[in-house]
């Protein structure tokens, strides 16, 4: 997932619009660290070197502590609601993504109104997305992430970022259901038909719109075949024949029916049917 992880900061937050000059001070020596930040700074200041140091693209931590200290000196300040976004996002940049999303979401829940709101909650999906694993582990982050990422669309879906949102999901929900499919395959191999049945079942009415249902149609007239349940074969066969003819997956379970000297028939009370009223059949 890592060359969609890239969250548009430019674009999203007007970094160049937030600034305020530095003026005299600024110097090399005004950005560097120091043991302790004093208890006075001014609120633009500390603002501007955070800036200065994301600008830099290698100081994401150093930046995400001069927003933080921010906060803490000038809590009630605009300065601070401009900085805990902006921890957020450089916390996200320095892939520290767990702490990424609790400051997105602190922004969200003090700042609701906010014109970065959407930005914020976009960033929580973006951070849970950007730790999809493969799909032989846990699957949990991305089931957070469709979550966040369904709230952008439903919160925010005159923003910018709701496009980004629902591409995201689209492939979080691939990725859901190749996990489906392994599992499934596995049982399959293991001969235990009526679990792969069910793994398969998963896909085919939970992630119809992903590129692995046509897979999973052909898995399931093989299962039922081996099970000795003609006709939901037959009409797994038909429903993938109807709805994707073209399918190389189309072309081996059309096989599997005709050597049994039938042909892919639909059920119409079939499970299978149903799942596909609307998209071509039924």
């Amino acid at each position: 997932m890592d060359g969609c992880r890239r969250a548009p900061l430019a674009q999203l937050l007007g970094l160049a619009l937030l600034v305020v000059p530095l003026g005299a001070c600024s110097g090399l020596n005004l950005f560097e660290k120091q043991e302790q930040l004093g208890p006075d700074q001014p609120a633009d200041k500390l603002y501007n070197e955070g800036v200065f140091l994301l600008n830099r693209r290698s100081d994401f931590k150093d930046a995400a502590k001069k927003f933080e200290e921010v906060e803490r000196q000038h809590p009630y300040s605009e300065w601070a609601r401009k900085s805990l976004i902006m921890t957020a996002y450089a916390k996200y940049e320095a892939r520290e993504y767990d702490e990424a999303i609790s400051a997105a979401r602190r922004y969200v829940t003090l700042h609701p109104g906010s014109p970065d709101a959407a930005y914020a909650q976009f960033l929580i999906g973006t951070s849970y997305y950007d730790q999809i694993a493969d799909i032989t582990r846990d699957q949990g982050r991305t089931e957070k992430a469709i979550a966040a990422l369904e709230e952008v669309s439903r919160k925010y879906p005159d923003t910018e970022y709701a496009a980004s949102a629902k591409n995201k999901i689209e492939m979080a929900r691939d990725q859901l259901a190749g996990k489906e499919m392994m599992v499934g395959r596995y049982y399959q191999s293991r001969k235990d038909f009526t679990g792969a049945i069910n793994r398969f079942k998963v896909v085919v009415t939970q992630y119809q719109t992903t590129r692995h249902v046509e897979e999973a149609l052909l898995r399931l007239t093989e299962s039922y075949m081996a099970l000795g349940i003609v006709n939901e074969a037959q009409t797994a066969a038909a429903v993938l024949g109807h709805n994707f003819p073209d399918s190389r997956w189309y072309a081996d379970a059309y096989r599997l029916v005709r050597s049994s000297g039938m042909e892919p028939t639909a059920n119409p009370a079939s499970w299978i049917t149903r799942a596909f009223k609307g998209v071509g059949l039924g």
